[in-house]
């Protein structure tokens, strides 16, 4: 069963992903992957409002975690894109936005990750 929680919170993530992507574009105009930090730090926030108030405190079904958090997040963030994209900026002569890029991507995750994780102690 919950191969199936996995496959419809990752199809849920995809469109929410996509539909990032369509919106991004009518907001930024630049280089800059907008989209794609959008979708990952949204996921990390999801993913860690999801485990410290809900999983951890054991107020959620079985279900939760393999929706929303393996399901879900898995399908809204893309490890993949941020990569390519990061290399395509290095490819088009703007290293600086490429390493902004991951420092902003990283930072901000990651940040938010422990921000959530400390507020909660």
């Amino acid at each position: 069963m919950n191969a199936l929680y996995v496959f419809i919170g990752g199809g849920l993530g995809s469109l929410a992903r996509y539909g990032i992507g369509i919106i991004s574009t009518h907001f930024f105009t630049h280089t800059f992957p907008f989209a794609t930090l959008i979708s990952n730090v949204l996921a990390c926030l999801i993913l860690a409002i999801t485990t410290v108030f809900f999983i951890q405190k054991g107020a959620c079904e079985n279900w939760l975690q393999p929706l929303i958090v393996t399901g879900f997040c898995g399908g809204f963030s893309t490890f993949s894109t941020f990569g390519h994209e990061t290399v395509q900026l290095i490819q088009l002569g703007n290293p600086i936005l490429a390493i902004l890029n991951i420092l902003i991507s990283l930072a901000t995750g990651i940040g938010l990750i422990f921000f959530i994780y400390a507020v909660n102690k």
